[in-house]
Parts: C-alpha cells; sequence; structure tokens
C-alpha cells in the first residue's frame, strides 16, 4: 500500500499502540504510565521530570488545571446528595453540617487530585499529546 494512503486514514500500529487504560491506571496508582515501576510524582502533586526505571520523560505532561476541575466537579457530585440525604434524616444542626461536610470535602479532595493528575498524564502519554509522542520520521523524498 503507498505510504500516502496509509498515513491518511490508518491507526498507530499495534507495536506502537499505547493502551489508554492501562497507561491511566498505572498513573492514578502513582506509578509512571509507560514501565508501571517508577514513581510519577516526586512531590505531592509534582511530576517527576523522568521515570528513575525506565527513563521515560515526563516533563511533557501538561495537566494544568484539569485535574482540578475535575476533583471538584467529583466531591461536589458525590457531596451533595449526601448533604440532601443526611438533611432529611436526621436535620442535624448547621455547625454540624459545615464541619462534617467541610471536612469530608477536604479530604475527599486531597485523596483523588493525585490520583486524577496521574490518571490525566497517563492519558496524555498513551496519546502522545503534549511531546510524549515519538521523535518525528525523517521525510523521504
Amino acid at each position: 500500500m503507498p505510504q500516502a494512503l496509509m498515513s491518511r486514514g490508518s491507526t498507530a500500529t499495534p507495536e506502537t499502540e499505547r493502551p489508554t487504560g492501562q497507561a491511566m491506571w498505572r498513573g492514578t496508582r502513582g506509578y509512571c504510565p509507560a514501565c508501571g515501576e517508577g514513581r510519577l510524582f516526586r512531590g505531592y502533586l509534582k511530576v517527576a521530570d523522568h521515570c528513575p526505571t525506565c527513563a521515560e520523560e515526563l516533563h511533557h505532561q501538561r495537566a494544568d488545571d484539569g485535574p482540578a476541575y475535575l476533583t471538584i466537579l467529583l466531591v461536589s457530585h458525590l457531596g451533595a446528595p449526601l448533604l440532601l440525604a443526611s438533611y432529611i434524616a436526621w436535620r442535624p444542626s448547621a455547625a454540624t453540617m459545615i464541619l462534617s461536610f467541610g471536612l469530608g470535602a477536604i479530604v475527599l479532595s486531597l485523596l483523588l487530585l493525585p490520583r486524577i493528575k496521574g490518571a490525566m498524564v497517563g492519558l496524555q502519554w498513551a496519546r502522545r499529546m503534549h511531546g510524549f509522542g515519538d521523535a518525528p520520521e525523517p521525510a523521504t523524498t
């Protein structure tokens, strides 16, 4: 098949495909999306520049505000129905509700944020986004 036809509508060959689900799961657990062994973070949210195990460069990631937005979305969608249900069931005082749900939102946010960021870095790596792709092939004439 001519090269021009292959590049237009073809997908990546099996040896170059990166499994998105596996990469996101590895990132969620805090491991390198490429090898699954090296640590993804060198701090709470600071992504390592490269994997200590396989030397995959990770500095390309551009998660930016995405993990924070998704964390807020998940925490609020989990908390709002619980807030309403507990108010209807037990009618606690306003102070009790503020303290309990405020603390719950903070703890849940702190637990979810690095996991969501790891999943986003894994997604970017698997989809070859933001510099995670292979080096461009030289043009043939």
